[in-house]
């Protein structure tokens, strides 16, 4: 359609293109050519095997011909309405993401543009919804980079832009066992009291907080980036209670735990939980279209029957972002996609352990679905990470440079390798991309103490 020849694909973005998350002058791309199921291909022909499905994000995989069909049917039908109109593919869209939410009690949606933008209408309407301000977040947590979803986030990457514009964010510790600042002397403690003490911990804050000034608890229900955190059985229901017990709006961020990413449409399903409030994109198209969704409980929506919610998006609703979030629903339910992904959990499982047990800059592994995460350590007693707190390190560096050289796509997040491909992949296909890994961590291993 649009000619450039191949070679200078690379050197027209340098060029350009302004990177995020980047030192512009240090940035060097991939230039991907094309894609199709679990792989992709650079300008030069060399194949990849996406472990991190794009970003966290192309769940069914790549290519999928019945989404692009849907697609450029609903351009053909009708490529735009206005926020407040509606269209067949609003309606139809709206009523499959109520039909997959926890117990379906989440009836009405509002969709947005992606998850940062899902994040921060969330915050609106529990604020709205309890004339209250405060929002208590995770300290592990990322909830996207607008000003008042970065405010929420944990993360160092809200250091760049402090001060920020939102106002009220109150921050808590997340249930990490493997490094929890309260049982460093006591690791051995049983789950259900390792989630009390952090649920304990969480009361302990409302209290200081104020309850009658909290509007909302915002958490990961399994942490994303920031380490593939597990909560502990009792942890996520012991979240439920204390927000219904002070009057504190619950939301859900399953922007990247959602659409059978953890082996359940949801997350928060593992745990038997319902949040007031959930927000979700990347699988929700797979990324074929850019799209956010915010779903809420009837409760929250009816706060705003006689009063308008004062907050919009040009592009809230797109049709040709709904047909795609359609298809690729449909495309998870024929496929049967949550449940292989439920079948190949214990398999990843089993392959992140028999690294572990062969590599001894492994300090632990963490899975759920095909979320998983490799902790990697230069100690296992002191569990000194492989690289330091909010920067990576040579051994990380180099260890990532040899996967991709080796068609292995990962993402690397300081000490730690995600594992997070698209759900249609096979074992045979993990057991590939395993086997470069096995040699990559020879490198790590090298630092180890």
């Amino acid at each position: 359609m649009f000619n450039l020849p191949n070679d200078e694909i690379l050197p027209l973005s340098k060029e350009h293109v302004f990177y995020t998350w980047s030192a512009q002058a240090e940035v060097d791309p991939i230039p991907v050519k094309r894609a199709e199921g679990v792989y992709f291909w650079d300008s030069s022909d060399k194949r990849y095997l996406d472990f991190n499905s794009m970003t966290m994000c192309v769940n069914v995989g790549h290519g999928e011909k019945r989404i692009i069909k849907a697609i450029q049917e609903q351009v053909a039908e009708l490529s735009y309405a206005a926020p407040g109109m509606t269209t067949k593919i609003r309606a139809l869209a709206s009523k499959a993401v109520v039909d997959i939410s926890p117990q379906k009690a989440l009836s009405k949606i509002l969709f947005t543009l992606g998850g940062a933008d899902a994040n921060e209408n969330a915050i609106k309407l529990a604020r709205g919804f309890t004339g209250k301000h405060k929002i208590l977040a995770r300290y592990r947590s990322y909830h996207g980079s607008t000003m008042g979803a970065m405010a929420a986030t944990g993360d160092p990457r809200r250091q760049n832009w402090e001060p920020l514009t939102m106002p009220g964010v109150v921050h808590f510790l997340d249930p990490y066992r493997y490094r929890s600042s309260f049982h460093r002397t006591n690791p051995n403690i049983s789950e259900s009291e390792f989630a009390q003490d952090y649920i304990n911990h969480l009361e302990e804050i409302i209290i200081y907080e104020g309850p009658q000034t909290i509007a909302a608890v915002l958490i990961e229900p399994v942490t994303g980036t920031n380490g593939i955190i597990i909560p502990p059985d009792g942890y996520l229901g012991g979240v439920r209670s204390l927000c219904g017990k002070y009057g504190i709006v619950m939301i859900a961020d399953e922007v990247m735990s959602g659409f059978g990413r953890t082996g359940k449409w949801f997350a928060v399903e593992h745990w038997n939980v319902v949040p007031d409030i959930m927000t979700m994109a990347k699988g929700l198209t797979s990324a074929y279209a850019p799209l956010g969704a915010v779903a809420m409980k009837p409760e929250i929506a009816a706060a705003f029957d006689e009063r308008a919610f004062a907050s919009g998006l040009t592009y809230s609703s797109h049709p040709v972002s709904l047909a795609a979030a359609m298809a690729n629903i449909q495309v998870i339910r024929e496929d049967k996609i949550v449940d292989r992904v439920a079948s190949l959990g214990p398999v990843l499982k089993r392959m992140l352990s028999e690294l572990a047990e062969n590599h001894s800059s492994v300090g632990e592994v963490r899975s759920i679905g095909l979320f998983g995460i490799l902790e990697l350590v230069k100690n296992r007693e002191t569990k000194e990470p492989m690289s330091p707190w909010n920067k990576s390190s040579s051994e990380m560096d180099a260890l990532k440079k040899y996967c991709w050289d080796n068609g292995l796509y990962v993402v690397t997040h300081w000490h730690t390798i995600l594992i997070i491909p698209p759900l249609i992949i096979t074992e045979q296909q993990l057991e590939e991309g395993f086997q470069v890994l096995d040699k990559a961590l020879d490198i790590t291993d090298k630092a180890v103490d």
